[in-house]
């Protein structure tokens, strides 16, 4: 009896949860963001990601009732998803399927992490110091490429048993994965940020080595997650903004392989030091396996207003991201019509209390540019670390910044 019921509470959420997805606002919706990511000047998709979930639960609207553990998951996917079209008034990935992702497993590459927490909070991100674990040749002797390991068996059960249990509720849709690629951000887990920094100064020929035993790391992964058929052509999204996208030169055989999808990258420690540095430990190094992608995106929270130049490098660049703490106008000078402005409004704004007037003027100033400098556009808020509890931040973020929108692109 309680299993029925729970599979009855699922089958009523993936058809609310379709309803959404084949609406003439979703379908309208997903094309923006396809045109956006072709360098088409429309209205900008407007995302709000990375939400602090367990300060959001208005009237108990994120609760899961389920019986059984194993739902639960599944139960809360939908909530989530259903709590955001509800409140926010902006895009959402709502898509007309369920997914469920290639299985695979990794060896890893040979390191540790060793941390100790400084501050955990009860929900958003914690501090950490992270302990050297590289600080020599003879540690880096350790590290090794991953050996990746498909699982298609796993994948067929799962497929299997997701079928049973939405009937023809939603369909059920095997999806590959992406390019994330992080070195430095990785690099710092094993060393700490400040051993990094000194030894650009004291040891640089120790980092090029590093950097060269972890791009090597990549190109290894790389050919094994394309021999496997485990990346995904059709991305719903990259790093928190939209990923569709029609590639310059598309396989044709049905085989998903690099050049069908996203490399997305980026070194947001390199944000204290120089270009030409960022450049030399960086970008030069990533240059070669970004080249085999069908399109880059490059950035995250570190400021790239005065590097855009390097940047161009990649052959197939087409999205920077510009954060917070970059001059949006020296961007968007800069970006033109070449590559989309991928902006990343200040989430200080949504975590005390939201001024509208605030809100309103920083996309004002960003769509602005954009268009003075003929630049696509998304938007993404993103990095919610907390709302004070209070949902209702984010709900008045979302209507002013959509308001903004309507003033400057209409529907």
């Amino acid at each position: 009896m309680e299993m029925t019921r729970d599979i009855a509470i699922l089958r009523d959420l993936a058809k609310r949860y379709m309803e959404i997805a084949l609406s003439e606002k979703h379908v309208r919706m997903r094309r923006r963001f396809r045109d956006t990511n072709d360098l088409k000047i429309v209205r900008p998709p407007l995302i709000i990601e990375e939400i602090p979930w367990a300060q959001m639960n208005i009237d108990g609207e994120l609760d899961c009732i389920c019986e059984h553990e194993e739902f639960r998951g599944t139960e809360y996917f939908f909530r989530e998803r259903l709590f955001h079209e509800k409140y926010f008034a902006c895009d959402n990935y709502i898509e007309p399927f369920f997914p469920v992702w290639k299985s695979f497993t990794s060896t890893g590459n040979g390191l540790d992490v060793k941390e100790r927490a400084i501050f955990e909070p009860t929900a958003g991100a914690g501090s950490h110091h992270y302990e050297d674990v590289l600080p020599d040749e003879k540690a880096l002797a350790a590290f090794h490429a991953p050996v990746i390991t498909a699982h298609p068996e796993i994948d067929a059960y799962h497929l299997e048993k997701a079928a049973e249990l939405f009937g023809d509720s939603i369909p059920v849709k095997l999806l590959g994965h992406g390019i994330y690629y992080a070195p430095w951000d990785q690099i710092a887990m094993y060393r700490g940020v400040e051993p990094i920094l000194y030894d650009l100064y004291d040891r640089p020929e120790f980092l090029h080595r590093i950097i060269s035993a972890f791009t090597d790391g990549m190109k290894a992964e790389m050919d094994q997650m394309e021999a496997l058929g485990l990346y995904e052509s059709v991305a719903v999204s990259v790093h928190s903004t939209p990923g569709y996208v029609t590639v310059p030169d598309p396989s044709s055989d049905g085989k998903t392989r690099c050049k069908d999808i996203w490399f997305r990258t980026m070194a947001q420690m390199f944000a204290a030091v120089s270009p030409a540095a960022h450049e030399e430990f960086d970008v030069a190094y990533s240059v070669p396996l970004a080249a085999r992608c069908g399109v880059t995106y490059y950035g995250c929270c570190e400021p790239l207003h005065d590097r855009i130049g390097i940047l161009k490098r990649y052959p197939n660049l087409r999205k920077i991201g510009v954060s917070p703490w970059a001059d949006v106008e020296a961007c968007a000078e800069q970006i033109g019509g070449d590559y989309v402005m991928s902006r990343k409004p200040n989430p200080a704004n949504v975590a005390l209390k939201t001024d509208p007037d605030v809100i309103r003027k920083e996309i004002t100033d960003t769509v602005r540019v954009c268009l003075k400098y003929g630049c696509p556009l998304d938007i993404t808020l993103k990095d919610i670390t907390t709302v004070r509890n209070d949902p209702s931040n984010l709900i008045v973020w979302a209507k002013a910044a959509s308001e903004v929108l309507d003033c400057y692109y209409g529907e």
